[in-house]
């Protein structure tokens, strides 16, 4: 039997509101770490790295905060995604 997955209602909640800041990772600047990809959190508006960079700030911030909806921080990306539901989305 198959698992059915839960269809995401966070997605649909949002309204892009939180653009970056600075292209860069708040966390990552603190430490001297590095980055792969930049995400805005959409509860509070912090810019973090992403999973494939070696801290994952944004999802640690995700669980953390309890701020489930990210959009991407990089130039020309619009889509969103919810940690709580794993799902991804595109805005205009």
């Amino acid at each position: 039997m198959a698992l059915r997955k839960e269809k995401c209602g966070h997605l649909g909640k949002f309204t892009i509101s939180k653009a970056p800041k600075k292209y860069e990772c708040e966390e990552c600047e603190k430490t001297g770490g590095g980055w792969v990809h930049l995400w805005t959190c959409q509860s509070c508006g912090i810019t973090l790295c992403c999973d494939s960079s070696p801290n994952k700030h944004a999802r640690n911030h995700a669980k953390l905060q309890g701020h489930p909806v990210i959009i991407s921080a990089e130039p020309n990306e619009k889509w969103m995604w919810c940690y709580i539901h794993e799902q991804i989305a595109k805005y205009q």
